[in-house]
């Protein structure tokens, strides 16, 4: 019975638990909340630093090889033989050693790790880089998606009035039937226009959601920008500017200088193995045969002993030969992906830039446009109220007009995304 109970309760605790852990939490953030939200939650992000510490612990633990090792022995033995009685035996002993000169490999060795350490921040910054731009794309996605869903919503009330005046027409015969199923379809169609731009929603957060290390249940609320930030966007540098800014903050470039600089490191170091090694090292032991006089014993036995240790290699199958031409081909290579890393960065920069231009344009046409046809069809609507054109001529431009709604809220985003994109390329902190 005490089984059961306890069983229970261990049940009812762990129950509790999971309920708790499942309670959704609730957020409502700007693009800059999510940034920084995102900077102290994503799980990528929190492994790249733990990278930049471990290198941190090298580089450091590299810096104590200029010390001297220290190690200290003991021992107890019982020794017995078919002729001797048992009898107790000892030693102790204190061991140094010190490497005074290995080709300059310790201080290689501290000055490579020092730069993979300054080098891990880079490969963090360059992460920073590419999650702002998924945040971007996630927060806008959504909050286009948002945007259509409202026009949506007003296209479904006008279609479902549409449909109700379509009805009474009929009923009195000044429409054919033809014309009423035509507006029940487009009615049909708008509402799961609605479906499916509020899926499109809720995966867009969801992605934003991963992005932020938020749990798939909790509520994102993201907040709309002001819109007049838009207009302050379309200022552009000129494509100069953004190149040189480019070339000077994007943590690849710097990356890759990184490498050249420890493929550098990294060929002394195979090029020291062609040089003597020398070392200090010095001890000192003491022991005892029994327990007899065992103070005197251990004064009597005190030794010490101090030497220097040279190694001068010979011949070693051409290991040594071997390891320098790699070494020289990882700083050719090194060289060659830097020169890669700076023709790919100004390829990219001046497409990204020409982008947000053709992007803006498209913007202003579609707002245009669809200012038009949101007009056309205001108009439109109150034509057929008044029976003078037919239901096929007012679904033409319903449809004409949700196509420029598209278009114009695709474009919209679109140059937002682009745009804040390049400020990414600049080194400049992404609000709007």
């Amino acid at each position: 019975m005490k089984k059961i109970v306890l069983s229970i309760i261990i049940c009812m605790t762990a129950g509790v638990a999971v309920t708790q852990n499942a309670i959704p939490a609730s957020y409502r953030f700007t693009l800059e909340d999510c940034l920084n939200y995102a900077f102290g939650n994503n799980y990528n992000l929190q492994s790249m630093k733990l990278t930049e510490d471990a290198r941190a612990d090298a580089y450091e633990q590299s810096k104590m090889e200029r010390l001297p090792s220290l190690s200290a022995s003991l021992s107890e033995n019982l020794n017995h033989s078919k002729n001797s009685d048992a009898s107790f035996g000892g030693s102790y002993g204190l061991n140094a050693n010190m490497t005074l000169y290995q080709g300059g490999n310790i201080s290689n060795t501290i000055e490579q790790n020092k730069l993979r350490k300054e080098q891990s921040f880079y490969q963090t910054s360059l992460y920073e880089n590419n999650l702002t731009i998924q945040i971007l794309q996630a927060f806008l996605t959504a909050l286009g998606n948002e945007e259509l869903l409202k026009y949506q919503e007003t296209v479904v009330k006008a279609s479902e009035e549409q449909m109700k005046q379509g009805k009474e027409q009929f009923q009195f015969g000044k429409i054919l039937e033809s014309d009423y199923l035509l507006l029940e379809a487009q009615c049909a169609n708008d509402k799961n226009n609605v479906l499916n731009t509020q899926i499109s929603r809720d995966n867009s957060l969801l992605t934003l959601k991963s992005l932020l290390a938020m749990q798939a249940i909790d509520d994102l609320q993201i907040i709309y920008p002001d819109t007049a930030s838009i207009h302050a966007m379309s200022i552009l540098p000129s494509m100069n500017q953004v190149l040189e800014s480019a070339m000077l903050t994007l943590p690849d470039l710097k990356i890759s200088q990184y490498n050249i600089d420890i493929a550098k490191i990294g060929l002394k170091m195979s090029k020291a193995n062609y040089l003597p090694a020398l070392s200090l090292h010095g001890s000192i032991g003491t022991g005892h045969t029994d327990y007899t006089s065992f103070g005197s014993q251990l004064s009597n036995r005190l030794n010490q002993q101090i030497g220097l240790s040279l190694s001068v290699p010979i011949y070693d199958n051409s290991r040594t030969k071997s390891k320098v031409t790699q070494s020289r081909i990882a700083l050719q290579q090194a060289e060659l992906d830097k020169k890669q890393s700076e023709s790919d960065i100004q390829q990219t920069v001046v497409t990204e830039y020409q982008s947000v231009v053709s992007a803006y344009n498209k913007f202003q046409t579609t707002n245009i446009r669809q200012n038009a046809y949101s007009k056309t069809f205001d108009v439109y609507r109150a034509q057929f109220r008044l029976g003078s054109i037919t239901a096929v001529d007012l679904l033409q431009q319903q449809n004409n007009y949700i196509s420029a709604l598209n278009d114009y809220i695709q474009s919209k985003y679109e140059f937002m995304l682009k745009r804040k994109v390049l400020d990414v390329y600049m080194g400049i902190q992404v609000k709007m």
